[in-house]
């Protein structure tokens, strides 16, 4: 299957799409931790201020969002595996057992019978390298299948997803790709193929799916 990049956006064009539709983003991000709140309460936590009735962790979980989009819109650095780092440490600095590290412990992942095994610094740096120089493919269909390979492959002990999501839209921003956004009416079906393909690792479907449904930009 070969995928054609939806978009052609330039950097500037890029930038603003995710930035009219940051409150959206963090609000869609935060689904992947089961965080219940509503879209306007997403939007008052994100403007500073408190919302009664939300935990503390569930405020958390926002804000560190809000700092990880931050730091894709506004960061120069290279796109390599200490980006990625960078990226988990500010989206699960406060639910991580060591955030920035990679894991070196074996976890369970709930509803699936798959165990991803301990990864290591340079199975990272090798999917970054394999996905980003790989010229059959477009830019697009590279950076979804790397996405998904590090949701499968676990590469930290928390904030797999969110980690995941963020590094692809920083690269999809600066070569113009659009936006990568699962929003909360899809989060069902999506965690369906999830768990589909973390157990077969045949990455189809999520594939088709997410390049079908997910992918956001402007449209001339």
């Amino acid at each position: 299957m070969k995928l054609a990049d939806k978009y052609n956006l330039t950097v500037k064009e890029n930038t603003f799409v995710v930035k009219k539709n940051l409150v959206a983003l963090i609000h869609s991000n935060s689904k992947f931790e089961g965080i219940n709140t509503t879209l306007p309460q997403t939007k008052t936590i994100v403007e500073g201020m408190g919302v009664s009735g939300v935990s503390i962790e569930a405020i958390g979980v926002i804000v560190n969002l809000k700092r990880g989009w931050e730091y894709v819109i506004n960061s120069t650095d290279k796109f390599d595996n200490n980006l990625v780092r960078k990226i988990n440490g500010i989206v699960a600095r406060d639910d991580d057992i060591d955030s920035v590290a990679i894991r070196t412990g074996n976890i369970q992942i709930s509803g699936v019978d798959y165990e991803p095994k301990i990864p290591t610094e340079e199975e990272l740096i090798s999917d970054i390298n394999m996905y980003t120089h790989n010229e059959s493919e477009s830019k697009t269909q590279n950076i979804i299948e790397l996405m998904y390979k590090m949701m499968r492959k676990q590469y930290f002990w928390d904030g797999n997803k969110r980690t995941a999501i963020l590094f692809a839209n920083y690269y999809m921003i600066r070569n113009g790709l659009g936006v990568l956004n699962i929003n909360e009416q899809q989060m069902e079906e999506f965690n369906e193929l999830l768990s589909a393909y973390y157990n077969s690792n045949d990455m189809t479907v999520i594939l088709r799916w997410t390049y079908d449904n997910c992918i956001y930009g402007i449209d001339r």
